[in-house]
């Protein structure tokens, strides 16, 4: 029973990712369709995100009362029914709007699994559920993209992805019974202790640490995707199809780490994992600061794309480990909206310092973001040592 779970799980983690990259994929076409400027995007990104962050903080509350089973699969259902309203969608401000229940369902269903499976399940699947995810966001642009080569409008490559999302929240509704003990357990624990406030949490030793370190780590990956491309054609002055290959061998890196990462925290902790990860991108970091050509930087990509690897699934998992499974889902909760947060923000900001001080400042400003991640890590690892030598 266990593992027939543990499947659903990792067919939800590959459902998790197939809307992610869809917004992008279509707009070439959405907003030309609406008639409102490229830029335009950012409002419904924004607004999916703050859903998430607004979720991902709730999901303590959440998941205490009703059981992380229900929890995913009324996650799930709400994204269903977003994606499907996309898809009869013909007006900008109707999907503005419909992006409200599209970023609540992404944030609650991302917060409940990620805790359910770092407190149930070793940490090798956490790393290759994360690589699901990649496979789902991979697979995602490819589905809008067979709609529009078959003649259909971007509101058909949604539908495809909405009946899949629909296909899935029928499955979560036949598991239920799968999570039923564990969830059984879950309700029993929340009636003896109250969610924590969010003050709470923060007055928990090593959060504000682990919230900063996690901001970080998602700061630079989002930064490193989405501006690598950009970079490589200003500075070492690519042609925009080379620097569009370049760049994909960072995600290529993620996605291969992750399987490798899988196999690796078999003799490894999280601990070292992280740790290991954080010197592989550090060693990433500094060859794209001095590559001048092509086969460096794709070194260099391919590098900070393997150093990301392991970091978020493993810095998921050891929160039970660092803060006690009690309060694990309420730090997981935070720990998204740091995610989230990290990458709305982070990415924009390299964006200002790109106009107004130079392009070349990148490889500097994704090692000032790797800096931080590091001293905010290993002040929470002597944090926890802390507590693990005193038994609190």
């Amino acid at each position: 029973m266990a593992s027939l779970l543990l499947a659903v799980i990792y067919l939800a983690f590959i459902s998790l990712g197939l809307p992610d990259a869809l917004l992008g994929a279509a707009w070439p076409v959405m907003h030309t369709e609406f008639g409102v400027s490229v830029s335009y995007m950012g409002m419904i990104s924004i607004i999916i995100s703050m859903g998430t962050i607004l979720s991902s903080l709730l999901s303590d509350r959440m998941t205490r009362r009703f059981g992380a089973g229900i929890v995913t699969l009324a996650s799930v259902a709400l994204t269903a029914a977003a994606l499907m309203g996309f898809s009869f969608a013909h007006s900008f401000w109707l999907l503005c709007l419909l992006a409200i229940p599209y970023g609540l369902g992404a944030g609650g269903v991302d917060a409940a699994l990620n805790n359910y499976v770092a407190l149930h399940y070793a940490s090798r699947h956490m790393s290759w559920l994360h690589c699901m995810w990649g496979i789902g966001a991979s697979v995602g642009p490819s589905i809008m993209g067979y709609a529009l080569a078959g003649g259909h409008s971007w509101n058909m490559g949604y539908r495809y992805v909405g009946f899949l999302q629909i296909g899935l929240t029928v499955i979560l509704l036949l598991s239920l019974p799968l999570w039923g003990k564990r969830d059984v357990g879950a309700k029993e624990e929340a009636k003896r202790a109250k969610a924590l406030s969010f003050r709470e949490i923060l007055h928990i030793p090593g959060a504000v640490p682990a919230f900063v370190a996690f901001f970080c780590y998602c700061a630079l990956e989002s930064t490193a995707g989405q501006w690598a491309s950009s970079y490589f054609v200003m500075k070492i002055h690519l042609t925009e199809d080379e620097a569009a290959s370049l760049a994909s061998l960072f995600y290529i890196g993620i996605t291969v780490g992750r399987v490798i990462s899988g196999f690796l925290t078999m003799r490894f902790s999280d601990k070292q994992m992280i740790r290991i990860g954080q010197g592989v991108l550090a060693v990433g970091v500094a060859l794209l600061i001095f590559s001048t050509g092509k086969y460096a930087a794709a070194v260099a990509m391919v590098l900070i794309g393997l150093g990301c690897a392991p970091i978020y699934p493993c810095v998921i998992h050891s929160t039970p480990a660092n803060f006690g499974e009690e309060n694990s889902q309420a730090l997981v909760g935070v720990q998204m909206a740091s995610a989230y947060l990290g990458s709305l923000t982070m990415a924009p900001v390299f964006g200002l310092v790109a106009r107004h001080l130079s392009v070349s400042l990148f490889g500097f400003y994704l090692l000032a973001i790797l800096l931080l991640m590091v001293f905010m890590n290993e002040k929470l690892n002597c944090i926890s040592a802390k507590r693990a030598g005193t038994g609190k």
